[in-house]
């Protein structure tokens, strides 16, 4: 049976000088990039995305262990506070494979 563990970070960003939603787009667009290509996150946009300065993002990592798996996902949330001093709430919700399969084998 395998096992391992997963992190879903929902992320809320505020982009306070973004005057239009194609300039939020540009911003959202390389964020997203980063999560991907440096943090090795799966992301998506799940909310919010028809207003200007708001964006609500949603990004996974996996991991065969919890202490690994919490050090990702705390390594993430460290490098958007960096590049996001003007706003972002990140909650994180982790579960194991058993969690999710709810204990059937």
């Amino acid at each position: 049976m395998g096992g391992g563990y997963v992190a879903v970070l929902v992320i809320d960003v505020h982009f306070p000088d973004a005057g239009s939603l194609k300039s939020k787009r540009k911003e959202l667009s390389s964020l997203k990039a980063q999560l991907h290509q440096r943090l090795g996150c799966a992301v998506a946009e799940t909310d919010h995305q028809d207003l200007w300065q708001r964006s609500t993002l949603t990004a996974a990592l996996t991991g065969g262990s919890l202490p690994v798996l919490d050090a990702a996902a705390d390594n993430v949330e460290r490098w958007l506070d960096e590049q996001l001093p003007q706003g972002v709430r990140v909650e994180r919700f982790t579960a194991s494979v058993e969690d999710l399969r709810g204990g059937i084998g």
